[in-house]
């Protein structure tokens, strides 16, 4: 059997040095971009305080009690995970936090199919497997995490 760590010989070889040195950046901008998705899904609940009503409501009819608590879990996952995510600190702990969230919110679509024009949970999914990969990765080299020798 082939050694899984193995990495594929290159095409073309004198790309080498090139991946070399932006290999170190893919985790960073895996981790920015779901950073950066999940700030402006939450700022504008910060925007909005208090939940509004009609947001209140929305959670209710997913069925998820009591529905003023999840939406201020929302908020504050998605506002401080986002901006922790961007910034690569306390990565593995809000990452998962994200993960959690994302699978609450799977479940509560999974009626609808898998399609996201339908309210399906495709895209709920995809941002809960690729948060859940974070929260088992962490912040990767260029976290503040790694800066300050530290994770949770």
């Amino acid at each position: 059997m082939a050694d899984a760590k193995a990495e594929p010989k290159l095409l073309l070889p004198f790309l080498r040095p090139f991946y070399d040195a932006v290999i170190p950046l893919s985790w960073l901008i895996v981790r920015v971009a779901v950073g950066w998705n999940l700030l402006m899904h939450g700022w504008p609940k910060v925007v909005h305080m208090p939940p509004a009503d009609a947001a209140i409501k929305g959670y209710a009819d997913l069925g998820l009690s009591p529905p003023a608590l999840w939406a201020w879990a929302s908020l504050a996952v998605e506002t401080l995970g986002g901006i922790s995510l961007i910034l690569g600190l306390f990565t593995r702990f809000f990452a998962a936090l994200v993960a959690i969230e994302m699978l609450v919110i799977t479940c509560a679509y999974w009626g609808n199919g898998f399609g996201w024009m339908h309210r399906g949970y495709e895209y709920v999914l995809l941002w809960g497997l690729v948060a859940f990969a974070i929260a088992l990765r962490g912040g990767g080299p260029y976290s503040l995490d790694r800066t300050l020798g530290r994770e949770l």
